[in-house]
């Protein structure tokens, strides 16, 4: 039997938004996201913060145990790569990273109503299958 594919949702958003969403990650300032975000027990998380957490942890624990570590490490210092990934947001949902097809069905559909060119830009859907997703840098 073939494991259940699991989903996530990315937001590619203006720099206005992008600004706000990590001022105040309750998305106040676009309350049609923050209703969406609501109804579903999702939250944002901004792609380069997460990176920055990641370098931040890897250094303090020591990075031979974070095999991404220079790779993410390189791509917050790439002010090109920089300026994406502050514009890039994932959504957890009930605290997940990943999560059933049904919920994101619904949210995704949601979400790609709030798209306009000066707010939610894109919404990307990726799944739990390696072949479908680029695998980590070999060193």
């Amino acid at each position: 039997m073939e494991p259940t594919l699991q989903y996530q949702l990315r937001l590619t958003v203006s720099p206005e938004l992008a600004d706000a969403l990590r001022a105040d990650p309750a998305s106040a300032s676009h309350s049609a996201l923050r209703d969406v975000l609501l109804r579903h027990d999702a939250t944002l998380k901004c792609q380069f913060d997460a990176f920055a957490d990641y370098v931040r942890e890897a250094q303090q624990q020591g990075t031979e145990n974070y095999p991404l570590y220079q790779w993410t490490l390189e791509t917050i210092e790439n002010p090109e790569k920089q300026a994406r990934y502050l514009r890039s947001f994932t959504v957890y949902v009930n605290g997940g990273e990943v999560y059933g097809k049904d919920v994101t069905d619904i949210m995704e559909n949601e979400l790609l109503g709030l798209v306009s060119e000066d707010g939610v830009q894109r919404v990307s859907r990726f799944d739990t299958n390696p072949a479908n997703n680029p695998q980590p840098p070999r060193r």
